[in-house]
């Protein structure tokens, strides 16, 4: 529908090479192989520091979602610590030749929970697929190519999944919303997380995930647990009402 009502544009398509080596970053020189950038840690790094929050909180989530896709607790086994490892690793990696933060991206838990395709023999082999894909400069011209709002359309789709499968998580967990306690901790990180709330602390922001994340783990610990007698006897109370 895209291609029909005129939304795409071929050009970058006829323009690039059959193959193409992909364009790598690398902190020393190689001979005009790779590009060169400067390696550098200095007082910004505070600033970037947060993103960790936020990662490591997704990471959570994730795979919680991708366990009760699975049946499986994979926060046990095989254990937060190794997954959060792998992903550091993974980013360090990505880093050092010029690449993005490699995470358990949501979109991704979106696809499993769509397609039901959680093997790994089947991500390792669509993983090694990409990479020999990446060196085809017409395959790579011809993604670039999909317009906005096809990605927009998938982009629905795909949070939408996310969503529903958090949502499907705390009613298999059976969370009790008549407690106030639980009722303040989610409303608190909806709003914070969807509201587009910041908090400055000297050179570190907060917003988005990392906000709501801390905002929850802070208020899971600071507020008491309600008594269930206190429960049934309000039920009671409401009854007689």
């Amino acid at each position: 529908m895209a291609v029909v009502f005129g939304l795409v544009d071929f050009k970058p398509v006829l323009e690039a090479a059959w193959f193409e080596v992909p364009h790598l970053y690398l902190p020393f020189e190689t001979g005009g192989f790779f590009s060169r950038y400067h390696l550098y840690f200095g007082p910004e790094t505070w600033a970037i520091l947060p993103v960790a929050v936020v990662t490591i909180a997704e990471h959570i989530g994730d795979h919680t979602v991708l366990g009760q896709i699975c049946g499986r607790k994979f926060l046990e086994k095989p254990g937060l610590h190794r997954t959060l490892i792998g992903d550091g690793v993974a980013t360090a990696v990505s880093a050092f030749i010029g690449g993005p933060a490699n995470t358990t991206y949501g979109e991704n838990t979106g696809v499993v929970g769509m397609t039901r395709i959680a093997s790994v023999s089947v991500i390792r082999n669509a993983a090694l697929f990409a990479i020999g894909l990446s060196f085809m400069g017409k395959f790579t011209a011809i993604i670039s190519t999909i317009p906005k709002p096809v990605l927009g359309g998938m982009a629905i789709l795909l949070y939408g999944v996310i969503a529903s499968n958090g949502l499907k998580v705390l009613i298999e967990k059976q969370v009790d919303f008549h407690q106030v306690r639980n009722l303040i901790i989610a409303s608190s990180m909806l709003v914070l997380g969807l509201g587009g709330a910041v908090l400055k602390l000297g050179p570190v922001t907060l917003s988005g995930t990392a906000l709501c994340a801390l905002a929850g783990v802070l208020l899971n610990l600071i507020l008491p647990h309600e008594e269930k007698f206190q429960d049934q006897k309000v039920e009671e109370l409401l009854g007689e009402a």
